[in-house]
């Protein structure tokens, strides 16, 4: 460069070119803007995703929302690079503003200013209004005219079968009757009702259960000089109101009218914090209100809390109406937690000029006595919780009684769970118990006629069972025989979701149908509590708290497993019951809910296998277990777990499931053998008859577990041949031992003790001394005679017991080798250990084994009442289980003790019986059922010919109870 030459100076700047405007528009059909030039968005699915991202306002929208908003059924392998390339396209249409669609870690986010989206846009003018109104009413009256005129037309028509574009167009329904109800009102208190005319109106036909918009249109007649027409809407409104709900209108109405035959003109406002003064009792709930009365002495701060629909806000209604200065704030249609001041001051009456809207209710609370009703708080958990917190600190005269679905989280707060309504037992009078009785209340506005019969009150009473006993669930249902007959009604329970709705005609849109109160809860969840929500909802009775956690740290292990139930427990989805070992469950409802939108998110599959995967693990824990000191622990989770087990067990046999079935089975075999779940044995034998058992592993196993539900089902000849035919196809050890130890006991039936020697020590090399095979082949020698080497045979098998059922078996065993040797005192001492042994642990089996020994000594040492009283309760319990093997071998000996009391009618009839039965251990020689001499078999006395096994029952039953009156 030349010296002293100076450089060229530099270009100037190219002008800053102002970053264009972007608008949505979602309060009609949708419209973007940029620039102000409207732009076209073709497809419904790129038209949706555009309307999500507008609704969050500013908010991300993750993928895994918009892929399930998108394809609720299944999203296609397909779906992210569809939605991926959605998005590319919105960019786009948004050309020189494509970069306000920005893409985060999990999802998509669209930028909008607080004026660049419609909805946002009118609650904020309404907020604004609200709080100058006083101040400056023709400019709260321009800004809610401007807010009003923001709706297009239907909101989002053609995207409401997208579910959050549906939830967010109802919510739009709310704030455009918000911003509806305020301009009348605002208009009237102007002088401008003319004005409004039309508008409150047309609001009011619109909904005309909706109270608000109903005062309103009369403020605005009468303000207009139009009182006689504003009367006859009054009129109108309460005919309408007890006719289609029960209902009474609030006080503000006989207010309102008032105030109009008086000339008021219909500028005073009416208090819409008020609640309806319902026209129906109270029922079922008595108690609950007096709690709440007693408990409102001496706590500040109380939240009823409950699933939807189970009947909070009626209650705390009634509180209020016997608590003297009450205030009632209902939060149902409020969707904005800055206009809970201003709904305040509405229930307050009070007009606000300036300043702090909360300040001043709190001026007017003061620390004047009385009870602040909230309702409906779930929605608007954080907005509550510090109105209420400024409320309790600030008026020391106040109580709060707010009702929500989850707890506020204040210090302080008693929180009071809401049960559904008592259900009728099989032993109560039905129309007696508050839950049928609610349904009987409202079925008679609904359908007059003669009082139900018994029939009918069963009907009722299997109706509110279905429904949980659940308040809006029964009255729904009772609303729905205007349409079907009672059965009609009970047999469609089944869709109870779908069928009770439609009709209803409750002002809150949240409770007009019972999916639609559900989806209230389900749609305040986030999308891991969700989720957590759906797959437990496969369970029928609930999960323990070690179940609950793994399975939600399966689906989400980012997350405390811990924080995420207990998040389901506060939402009042879950119900915790701490009796016993804790335990989650879900109302029925709840459950078929979950059920559905399981389907719907396509996680049904994946929830049946974890089902599966839990059944088969739990079953093979019980069954290791049942086989030490820990069996009484096995046997209470096996009862508590079966309503779960079957829904498994049922999930396994429909999806044709031959591993989980016959794991299940295998497992439960000490279920089976020593325990009255007369259900499980019916599982086994219906997959022992399963064609493809043939070849499967567990085949052997699967058999003897069948041969030995068959033996205790009293069929012993069936047990032989499912005993025999496992053999037939040995596939394991553990099965083979099995069929082996079914093959000895059916041969004591029959009396082939050498047999039962046989088969019971092949058992036992087997499967191990510890079980029952050493005392099954003691019985076969001490019944031939060989009392040594009986006692020989259970002392090694009484050795090697762990379990208490083994040894409950090895007490009975020694019990009948010392009747059968007369020695009585010993044999009852072993009899009651064994009984006593087997209730701890829950073999119910042993305890009527031992029982019909023990009655039999007692009887031969003359205690003939303990003995007639032991049988009745043995007999009921073979009769109920269906073991008659077991029962002949009792009634014979009660036919034996019937003989010695000189009653030969009875004792002869249940002779010939048994004789006759097919099932019918032989009496040829001592037995296995606790007596110690035989029986004659055939025909004795009068009894010519056998009588049917009720008769004989009956006779049996008669006899002890006629000497048992005469003792």
């Amino acid at each position: 460069m030349a010296a002293g030459r100076q450089p060229p100076p530099p270009p100037p700047p190219p002008p800053t070119q102002p970053s264009p405007s972007v608008r949505a528009e979602v309060l009609g059909p949708l419209r973007l803007l940029v620039d102000g030039a409207p732009v076209d968005v073709p497809g419904t699915k790129r038209r949706a995703v555009l309307a999500l991202l507008a609704l969050a306002e500013g908010r991300i929208v993750t993928v895994d929302r918009l892929l399930d908003a998108l394809w609720p059924s299944e999203v296609p392998e397909s779906g992210r690079q569809a939605l991926h390339n959605h998005v590319s396209r919105l960019r786009g249409h948004l050309g020189p503003a494509a970069a306000r669609i920005e893409t985060c870690h999990d999802g998509y986010r669209l930028a909008l200013g607080h004026d660049e989206l419609d909805a946002a846009q009118a609650r904020a003018l309404l907020a604004t209004a609200r709080t100058t109104v006083r101040r400056d009413p023709a400019g709260a009256l321009r800004l809610l005219r401007e807010a009003h005129g923001l709706w297009r037309g239907p909101v989002l028509a053609d995207l409401t079968d997208v579910v959050p574009i549906a939830a967010a167009v109802e919510e739009y329904a709310r704030l455009r009757h918000e911003v509806t109800d305020a301009l009348v009102a605002s208009a009237v208190d102007a002088g401008r009702a003319e004005e409004v005319l039309g508008l409150a109106a047309a609001s009011s036909a619109a909904d005309p259960l909706r109270e608000p918009a109903v005062l309103l249109d009369m403020r605005a007649r009468a303000a207009a000089g139009q009182a006689p027409e504003a009367l006859r809407i009054g009129r109108d409104y309460r005919r309408r109101l007890v006719d289609e709900t029960g209902l009474d209108p609030s006080p503000a109405l006989d207010e309102l009218e008032r105030d109009i035959i008086g000339g008021g003109g219909g500028r005073t406002s009416a208090r819409p914090g008020e609640s309806a003064r319902p026209a129906t009792a109270l029922i079922g709930r008595d108690a609950q209100v007096a709690s709440l009365h007693r408990l409102l002495a001496a706590e500040r701060l109380i939240t009823l809390v409950g699933p939807g629909g189970v009947g909070k806000t009626r209650v705390a209604q009634e509180v209020a109406r016997h608590s003297g200065a009450a205030t009632v704030l209902l939060l149902a249609p409020v969707t904005d937690p800055a206009a809970i001041p201003y709904a305040l001051t509405a229930a307050l009456n009070l007009k606000t000029d300036q300043g702090d809207v909360l300040s001043a209710c709190v001026a007017l609370l003061g620390d004047t006595p009385g009870l602040l009703l909230i309702d409906n708080c779930e929605h608007l958990l954080d907005g509550v919780r510090d109105t209420v917190d400024v409320l309790l600190a600030s008026c020391p005269g106040i109580s709060v009684l707010a009702t929500s679905r989850e707890p506020l989280g204040l210090p302080g707060e008693y929180v009071w769970r809401l049960a559904p309504l008592p259900l009728p037992h099989p032993d109560q009078d039905p129309s007696q118990v508050p839950s049928a009785a609610l349904f009987l209340d409202r079925a008679r506005r609904v359908r007059p006629g003669p009082p139900p019969t018994p029939a009918e009150l069963r009907t009722v009473a299997d109706i509110v069972h279905r429904l949980d006993g659940m308040p809006l669930a029964i009255e729904l249902a009772a609303g729905r025989l205007s349409t079907f007959s009672l059965t009609d009604l009970r047999d469609r329970l089944d869709r109870a979701l779908d069928l009770l709705g439609g009709g209803s005609t409750v002002a809150d849109a949240r409770h007009r149908t019972l999916r639609a109160t559900i989806d209230w809860s389900y749609r305040l969840l986030t999308e891991d509590e969700r989720r957590l929500f759906r797959q437990l909802s496969v369970f029928a009775d609930g999960v323990d708290l070690d179940t609950a956690e793994r399975l939600a740290a399966e689906l989400g292990p980012e997350n405390d497993p811990g924080s995420t139930l207990a998040r389901l427990v506060d939402a009042s989805v879950l119900d915790a019951s701490f009796e016993g070992a804790t335990r989650y469950r879900m109302l029925d409802t709840l459950r078929a809910f979950g059920q559905d939108r399981l389907a719907a998110a396509g996680e049904d599959e994946a929830a049946a296998e974890r089902m599966l995967r839990w059944a088969v693990e739990l079953t093979a824990w019980i069954a290791t277990a049942m086989t030490t000191e820990r069996e009484p622990e096995a046997d209470a989770v096996l009862r508590r777990e079966l309503p779960n087990l079957r829904a498994a067990w049922r999930l396994a046999r429909g999806r044709g499931s031959l591993d989980d079935a016959s794991a299940m089975i295998v497992a439960l075999y000490d279920a089976i053998t020593y325990r009255d779940l007369v259900e499980i044995r019916a599982w086994a034998e219906e997959l022992a008859d399963d064609r493809e058992l043939a070849a499967h592993p567990r085949a052997t196993a699967v058999l003897g577990t069948a041969a030995e539900a068959a033996y205790h089902r009293g069929d012993y000849r069936k047990a032989d041949r499912l005993a025999r035919r496992g053999l037939e196809t040995t596939t394991d050890s553990v099965g083979s031992g099995r069929c082996l130890m079914v093959l000895s006991v059916a041969d004591l039936a029959r009396g082939a003790y050498g047999d039962v020697v046989e088969h019971a020590l092949a058992a036992a090399a087997l499967v191990g001394p510890h079980r029952e095979c050493l005392g099954i082949a003691a019985l076969a020698k001490a019944y031939a005679g060989d009392l040594d080497g009986a006692r020989t045979l259970n002392d090694r098998g009484l050795a090697a017991a762990v379990s208490p059922s083994m040894l409950s078996w090895g007490a009975y065993v020694a019990g009948e080798i010392d009747s059968l040797a007369g020695h009585g005192e010993q044999a009852e001492r072993n009899y009651v250990r064994a009984i006593d042994l087997a209730r701890g642990s829950g073999a119910t089996f042993l305890v009527g084994v031992a029982t019909v020994g023990l009655q039999s000594v007692r009887a031969s040492t003359g205690r003939v009442h303990e003995a007639l009283a032991g049988y009745r309760d043995v007999i009921d319990y073979f009769a109920r289980t269906g073991n008659w093997t077991h029962l002949w071998t009792t009634l014979r000996n009660l036919a034996e003790l019937l003989r010695r009391l000189g009653d030969e009618e009875p004792a002869a009839l249940i002779d010939a019986a048994a004789g006759l039965a097919p099932d019918a251990p032989v009496v040829n020689g001592p037995r296995d059922d606790g007596s110690s001499s035989p029986h004659p078999a055939g025909v004795t006395g009068p009894a010519t010919r056998a009588p049917g096994r009720a008769a004989v029952l009956e006779t049996a039953r008669r006899a002890i109870e006629r000497h048992l009156a005469r003792a």
